[in-house]
């Protein structure tokens, strides 16, 4: 027995002996890695430079989409709510809301396809994106190299669903719901898609290097404020005056609401502009303070002026001239320096309020909440100041080459003013025909009896709040 137990432990340590030897070998025979040679360190050192800018560049572009949501609600929710009577204001603010639900699902059908697909100079691919097909996290270098399409898409959304809420403004307390609805579905197919894809889309008519006629709007002065400001002012012509208009007070039930909302728009509108950059850079930046500026000088100017002519200075003439300051910078703010953009704004601010307090007057038309005054007067301004001011030392999209009246490119004024009056010419003639359609399938006003009662009783049997309060 001893025996055989000594025969074991020899075996186990010549076993182990074996082992060490064949490791031993294996070392010797092995060589060590050779170090990475230059240009492999420097693939790396890119791979990780690109990784970091896309997470930091998705990262911006996500707070800006959730910043411009914010806009329509509760921002635009909150601004025009308060400027409405007390029995119209859940009505009013319902018209936000809905457009975050129900925008959303046509821009996921066919919506984000039509305006960005590739398809012809006015008009997208209604198949290419439809159903967010060949969306997902790889970026499209059509438009922004550095985040997934689904942000790029998203992103896009939220300026689709706060443009038609815009309109809400010239016909609120009269409009039935149903025909709201209606209507504001046609209108975002009609006249937003097609805009939206000339100024923005892949091939459009009117893109900022490759267009026909390529007109500069940074974030939206024609494709949004133009567009929803002249479409108010023909709405509301259509429907006719508020039942009352000139003969009863209509003032706002709370002016301190509209001022919250205010606030939250000009929080959220440097999502709106300086997002519009695409990515966390210097670009943004320069938008982001381009839009502080002119909004500051717009509340400025349109309360001295108001101050002016009726003597006393108002909080509602503050932040209504705060929002035609964001409106009037918007197209411009990724192509002008500081000082121009207080000019735009203090301009944006006279002018807006000499076509609310004045020239309304003197038409007579009943724009509830000055959507035409405000977005399609200050949309208007803003494009055409865009071509004076815009520079190839902010943003050069040329190469070089001159890109407004500052580094001495006349011809970019015209550009503008084409882009603009497109803009006006399908506002009014698509929101026209949309009206007439959705008059006769469902109807727009309301009648007599149910605009006494208000649209929050009548037409969704609620109160925002109790009249005997």
């Amino acid at each position: 027995m001893r025996t055989v137990l000594r025969l074991l432990g020899r075996s186990c340590v010549l076993g182990q002996l074996g082992i060490l030897l064949v490791s031993l070998a294996g070392g010797l025979m092995a060589q060590p890695a050779p170090d990475p040679t230059l240009a492999e360190r420097l693939t790396k050192a890119e791979a990780a430079v690109a990784t970091a800018q896309m997470a930091g560049d998705n990262a911006w572009m996500l707070t800006s989409s959730a910043l411009v949501l914010m806009m329509t609600a509760p921002g635009l929710a909150l601004f025009y709510g308060g400027l409405v009577r007390r029995k119209n204001v859940l009505g009013t603010m319902m018209h936000s809301f809905l457009m975050m639900a129900m925008i959303t699902v046509i821009w996921a059908f066919f919506g984000y396809s039509l305006a960005f697909g590739e398809g012809s100079p006015y008009i997208g691919s209604f198949t290419q994106f439809a159903f967010m097909n060949g969306v997902g996290t790889a970026p499209n270098a059509n438009y922004a190299a550095t985040i997934p399409q689904l942000t790029f898409m998203v992103y896009q959304l939220m300026f689709a669903i706060i443009t038609p809420a815009l309109i809400s403004g010239a016909f609120a307390e009269r409009i039935k719901f149903t025909g709201m609805m209606l209507f504001m579905a046609l209108w975002l197919v009609i006249v937003y898609l097609p805009m939206a894809h000339m100024v923005w889309g892949a091939g459009g008519l009117l893109g900022a290097v490759t267009g026909r006629f390529p007109a500069f709007d940074f974030a939206g002065g024609t494709v949004v404020h133009i567009t929803s400001g002249v479409s108010a002012l023909v709405c509301a012509m259509y429907l006719g005056k508020r039942k009352g208009f000139g003969t009863e007070a209509m003032r706002p039930h709370s002016v301190v609401l509209s001022t919250v909302g205010a606030a939250l728009l000009w929080v959220g509108w440097f999502g709106f502009n300086a997002g519009s950059a695409l990515n966390a850079s210097g670009l943004a930046s320069s938008a982001f303070v381009a839009t502080h500026f002119g909004a500051a000088a717009a509340a400025l100017s349109w309360l001295f002026t108001e101050w002016m002519v009726t003597g006393k200075p108002t909080m509602l003439g503050a932040i209504s001239g705060c929002v035609a300051g964001l409106v009037a910078i918007t197209p411009a703010s990724g192509f002008v320096k500081p000082m121009p953009a207080l000019i735009i704004g203090a301009a944006a601010g006279i002018v807006c309020f000499l076509m609310v307090a004045k020239v309304k007057a003197m038409f007579g038309y009943d724009d509830a909440l000055d959507a035409f005054g405000v977005h399609g007067i200050g949309g208007t301004l803003g494009a055409i100041l865009t071509g004076v001011f815009a520079t190839k030392e902010v943003n050069d999209l040329r190469g070089g080459k001159p890109m407004g009246l500052v580094d001495g490119d006349a011809g970019q004024v015209l550009n503008q003013i084409i882009a603009s009056a497109i803009a006006w010419a399908i506002a009014i003639v698509g929101t026209l025909i949309i009206l007439k359609i959705v008059d006769v399938i469902a109807g727009l006003r309301t009648t007599d009896a149910e605009e006494t009662e208000g649209l929050d009783l009548s037409q969704h049997g609620e109160e925002g709040y109790h009249m005997e309060a």
